[in-house]
């Protein structure tokens, strides 16, 4: 899977969000080598990003990223017509904006480290209800040929555990065929059954043909979730701010099923 580099504005386009939505604590997961946290740190907006390549090796992601934005460059120019160009304008204007959004990440992660937390689905390292607004694009679903559908669902609940708000999902369409994942009307229902009411939004923005509908869950009073995370540590290398004393420690109960996430997966 690609590590990718999307942009801040990219994110706003992406996951339709409002200077309200910008002034809530925002989770970026799988956050790669995108420069949404960095961009929206220099706003004062509150985000952290989760990846599992946020461990030892963090420091080369950047570079990483921008080795693959150089390769992906060719593939673009050389098939434009397989994209929707309303966003970006052109290649040229895309490999551009992928670059410095993956400068601008290399630059943040060093300076601001604790905001780049090592975590991967289905087992998140943070307290329940930590983020008002938990934001996730191109893993799920894209990558449905991938991940199979248990992976989805113990997914899915896990990004509802650590939201208060809501949680926001975004393409629902197959990254090879531009087809819906197949199963979203499935775990939309068992997400329905869990108390988590979920709608499909358009935006406007597209990269792929037909994907610009974005998933939106209802994460403010979801019923029991199933299964309590095994092990682990639930201390949190951020401050929760919004987690006042009068709240009491926070809870490491609930989240994903057993479902592992499949070995050797990169961010996206």
């Amino acid at each position: 899977m690609l590590v990718s580099a999307r942009s801040f504005d990219e994110y706003r386009a992406m996951f339709a969000l409002t200077d309200d939505d910008l002034g809530q604590r925002i989770l970026d997961c799988p956050g790669g080598a995108a420069s949404f946290v960095a961009e929206a740190g220099a706003r004062g907006v509150d985000a952290v990003a989760v990846d599992p390549q946020y461990g030892p090796e963090r420091d080369v992601l950047g570079a990483l990223a921008l080795r693959e934005i150089e390769h992906k460059h060719a593939y673009v120019a050389d098939n434009a017509g397989g994209f929707v160009w309303d966003w970006f304008g052109s290649p040229e204007r895309y490999t551009r904006l992928r670059a410095g959004s993956a400068r601008a990440f290399t630059a943040d992660i060093a300076a601001r480290p604790d905001r780049y937390v090592a975590g991967a689905l289905p087992h998140l390292p943070f307290p329940d209800r930590s983020f008002d607004l938990v934001l996730s694009s191109h893993l799920l679903f894209s990558y449905g040929a991938q991940f199979g559908e248990d992976f989805h669902l113990s997914a899915l609940i896990e990004l509802v555990r650590v939201a208060r708000r809501a949680v926001r999902l975004f393409p629902v369409v197959l990254h090879t065929s531009d087809q819906r994942y197949p199963a979203l009307d499935r775990l939309r229902a068992e997400l329905a059954g869990l108390g988590v009411p979920s709608r499909l939004d358009r935006v406007g923005y597209a990269f792929q043909p037909g994907g610009d509908e974005v998933l939106v869950l209802d994460a403010t009073a979801p019923g029991p979730l199933p299964a309590t995370r095994p092990g682990g540590d639930a201390r949190d290398p951020v401050r929760w701010r919004h987690l006042g004393a009068a709240a009491g420690p926070a809870s490491a109960t609930g989240g994903a099923g057993p479902v592992q996430r499949p070995p050797g997966v990169s961010a996206r």
